[in-house]
């Protein structure tokens, strides 16, 4: 390990930022040294434009994502060099708002079905059932099964924050059927890692991508599905049914309403509940009455 790379360890260490934000930190100064072949502490503003350049041209990623590689960078000369950032000389990409794509709840229960493994089945069961991350879900314990209050313990979400979701008794059910077929009856993790799930840690993350993916090719939707297309089916079939939106931001642990509010332009209900002005013309008022 080299020197910089431990410094910048303890900083987000220090910090307590999540193992996924440490992780993506480290790998986006990596990435940026291994693109100049220099050491990033020889790099300046000069050479982060002509990288964030580079991630939009080459690497072709979206604007949101370079703006996470920015803020790691900036992370790493502010707190690491000790050195000051201008954001005139470095700007932050403008973001760009995109709407997820949304399975019908016909849809979800092909894919569930679709799924290769009864693990894999149990998976996307608990993401579309309770609107969790991908990496919440990997962290699940058995303790956090609330039988009796009929919730489920998130612990160390997003920002560190807890939080309990919602236990659907289906669900419920699901999840004992899940831990009979379990060759090695676990201790602590609902979703034990290793080839036969039989480890002593939970299953890694790319694990609860896979069986989306897997589930979804099976399934033959032409739809990009992902465990947060599972979020956000939960989140706007909910809207759609009823639930208001300070119950759902709640639920998925939002920090702000607005960062909710997405699923209003997503919700068919919504949607159709407000006539287009199109249709109060004189020309279709007429048309109709005859």
């Amino acid at each position: 390990m080299t020197h910089l790379r431990k410094m910048l360890l303890e900083e987000l260490e220090r910090r307590n930022y999540s193992k996924t934000t440490i992780r993506s930190y480290v790998h986006t100064i990596a990435d940026l040294a291994r693109y100049f072949h220099r050491s990033p502490d020889q790099l300046g503003p000069e050479q982060i434009r002509e990288y964030q350049a580079y991630l939009f041209r080459d690497r072709h990623l979206a604007s949101n994502t370079v703006n996470q590689r920015v803020g790691a960078i900036r992370f790493f000369y502010n707190k690491v060099l000790k050195r000051k950032w201008d954001v005139d000389e470095t700007p932050y990409p403008k973001k760009t708002i995109q709407l997820p794509s949304i399975l019908s709840p016909e849809e979800v229960a092909h894919v569930i079905e679709s799924a290769d493994t009864p693990f894999h089945r149990t998976i996307l069961l608990t993401l579309y059932g309770t609107g969790v991350r991908r990496a919440e879900l990997t962290r699940i314990k058995i303790s956090d099964v609330d039988s009796q209050r009929m919730v489920i313990h998130i612990q160390g979400g997003k920002g560190r924050k807890d939080r309990d979701v919602m236990l659907s008794p289906n669900l419920l059910e699901e999840l004992r059927r899940h831990y009979r077929h379990l060759r090695k009856k676990p201790t602590t993790w609902l979703f034990p890692g290793g080839k036969w799930h039989t480890a002593d840690h939970p299953i890694d993350a790319k694990v609860v991508w896979q069986a989306c993916h897997i589930a979804a090719q099976r399934a033959g939707l032409n739809k990009d599905v992902h465990p947060h297309t599972f979020r956000h089916c939960f989140a706007t079939h909910l809207l759609e049914g009823g639930a208001d939106l300070r119950t759902i931001q709640i639920l998925l642990g939002h920090r702000d309403l607005e960062e909710t509010t997405i699923y209003l332009h997503l919700s068919n209900r919504h949607l159709s509940a407000t006539a287009s002005p199109l249709d109060a013309l004189r020309l279709y008022r007429s048309s109709k009455a005859e």
